[in-house]
């Protein structure tokens, strides 16, 4: 089976010229000498021009093949040199393919998983019956019945309210102009019938949903408990996984991912691109001269990957194993400042600005398409506090104070210790951070200014998405002001008093609000073809916590 592949399978080794690099991967590893104390050490391999290029005529030949459009994964390439001097070319890809961990002429998996391969595939069966389980609970006929039911009754109790409420209004006008005693008593007496009538309807109410009500409790106490069950399963499984795994790196050093991160890793470390090919280099005598990783197939559950686009190492799989795998390879010394990373939309190098920087915090202004800080799932990992966790030399204290949504760009917050994280959430709590945003509407907007209040709700058929929920939502208070008119577009400073998920997204467009969505907001109905959302956290004001006076930050809008 040919794994290592010439560079004429990929590229006209003639047409390309190398420029400087667009991304690296990196990771700090710890060396030592005799007699020299031990070193921090940033260990940097390029993403290139030529590796680009290779990667783009991978991406040509999976073009070719419907199987590799079947789903939606990372791919990668290594550039290598041999012991002779020349180059070549490794390929990977992430996870499995079609089911599979070994594919003719890629990069195999790395050695352990066919040590918990049958405990693997039992484990995972068990974990499929748990999933149809949950599925089938969740499906449940009589849930649908019970909130059918319920509505009924609703209703009914409604319309019955609406009908005491007229009568009662209309005995208490024949009380003002009547004395006669009888008449009084019988308007009583029709008072105390009504309030039987409606105790009879809840009574019935309750006969008859009570039973679902108690069906339903025993369904969801299964479910919780299918889920304690499925998370221990799949601990369980990780654990083995992580001690059986072993890489490898250039210093010829054996390490098991137990080993490396005794706390832990998420589910899947080991499988994705960098280090499968990482560690066949190591373990084979080649050189790794430059890499680079990109998405094929359909985009991400959470849309954040797209085809054909490069992307860095994930945060939380594959940057943590970064500094032991270069390991042996020479390394690079830079200032511990250096903040540069790649945007997970963009095949170029990008910066996190850092804007405001002491010893208690930390503010930057966040590009827009990234995560302000990890998500639930692992292909969510990539934000502002997991890069700066592993770029900052004390990154590891680092908490996020507030968030900005993911398409959003601006100003962001982080504190450095636990005191200063918890006097500045305060003061978001208490509503004394004075927040200002500057977003591009999709339409006109009549009115010059005004507020817009608006309860806020999260809508549970339709999550992430936030609706307008008179009954359970949540006070939402926003200040605009229109700043211009451009063509069909109106600019508009937002001052949010409160601070809702997509509160500023929901209160422009909704049409209890603006009525106009902000340009780029797909999740809210614009239709217009744009490249971001026209949304940009522009200033912050607060008072610092430990300096004892106000800090105005302020970001030039990129729009």
């Amino acid at each position: 089976m040919v794994i290592i592949r010439s560079l004429s399978d990929f590229i006209d080794c003639n047409a390309i010229s190398n420029s400087s690099p667009s991304y690296y991967y990196e990771g700090r590893c710890l060396q030592s000498g005799v007699g020299v104390a031990r070193r921090r050490h940033r260990l940097k391999l390029p993403r290139t021009s030529m590796a680009e290029a290779i990667a783009q005529g991978l991406m040509q030949q999976l073009a070719n093949n419907d199987c590799y459009s079947r789903e939606g994964k990372m791919y990668g390439i290594l550039l290598v040199e041999l012991p002779n001097g020349e180059q070549r070319v490794l390929k990977a890809f992430s996870g499995l393919l079609n089911g599979c961990s070994v594919v003719e002429d890629w990069v195999p998996p790395i050695p352990g998983r066919d040590e918990v391969a049958l405990e693997e595939a039992r484990t995972l069966a068990q974990l499929d019956a748990i999933k149809q389980e949950i599925l089938t609970l969740k499906q449940l006929s009589e849930r649908q019945q019970y909130q059918t039911l319920f509505n009924e009754f609703e209703q009914q109790l409604q319309a019955m309210s609406d009908r005491h409420r007229h009568c009662k209004h209309q005995r208490q006008e024949k009380r003002q102009q009547i004395c006669d005693p009888l008449t009084l008593e019988q308007l009583d007496e029709e008072s105390r019938q009504q309030g039987i009538e409606r105790r009879q309807l809840k009574r019935q109410q309750n006969t008859v949903l009570q039973p679902l009500q108690q069906l339903i409790a025993v369904t969801d106490a299964r479910i919780s408990e299918l889920k304690q069950q499925r998370k221990a399963l799949s601990r369980q499984l990780q654990a083995q996984m992580h001690a059986t795994y072993s890489l490898t790196n250039f210093s010829g050093r054996s390490r098991s991912l137990q080993e490396l991160m005794p706390g832990g890793f998420p589910t899947g470390t080991g499988d994705c691109c960098a280090p499968k090919l990482l560690h066949y280099a190591a373990t084979h005598n080649l050189k790794p001269l430059a890499m680079a990783e990109f998405w094929w197939g359909a985009s991400s559950v959470n849309q954040d990957k797209i085809q054909g686009e490069f992307y860095g190492a994930c945060a939380e799989r594959c940057q943590p194993l970064m500094g032991f795998l270069l390991s042996g390879l020479k390394p690079i010394s830079i200032p511990n400042r250096d903040v540069y990373t790649t945007s997970p939309l963009s095949s170029t190098k990008a910066e996190i600005p850092i804007i405001y920087e002491d010893e208690w915090l930390i503010a930057v202004n966040k590009p827009a398409g990234l995560l302000s800080v990890p998500g639930r799932y692992r292909d969510r990992q990539d934000s502002v506090l997991s890069r700066l966790r592993h770029l900052l030399p004390d990154g590891i204290s680092l908490a996020s104070v507030h968030r900005l949504d993911q398409e959003t760009s601006g100003i962001l917050l982080l504190a450095r210790d636990r005191q200063t994280h918890r006097q500045l959430s305060q003061q978001f709590q208490q509503r004394q951070v004075h927040k200002v945003y500057e977003a591009l509407l999709s339409g006109t907007v009549t009115v010059e200014q005004g507020t817009i209040e608006l309860p806020l709700w999260g809508d549970p058929e339709n999550r992430p998405n936030q609706k307008v929920d008179w009954q359970h939502g949540k006070p939402s208070l926003t200040h605009f002001q229109v700043m211009a008119r451009e063509g069909d577009y109106t600019r508009v400073e937002f001052t949010p008093l409160t601070g809702r998920t997509h509160q500023l997204r929901v209160h422009a467009a909704d049409v209890r609000g603006l009525g106009v969505t902000i340009l780029g907001d797909r999740l809210y109905g614009c239709c217009a073809v744009t490249s971001r959302l026209h949304l940009h956290a522009r200033e912050l004001r607060f008072e610092h916590p430990q300096l004892e006076k106000s800090l105005h930050l302020q970001v030039i809008t990129p729009f």
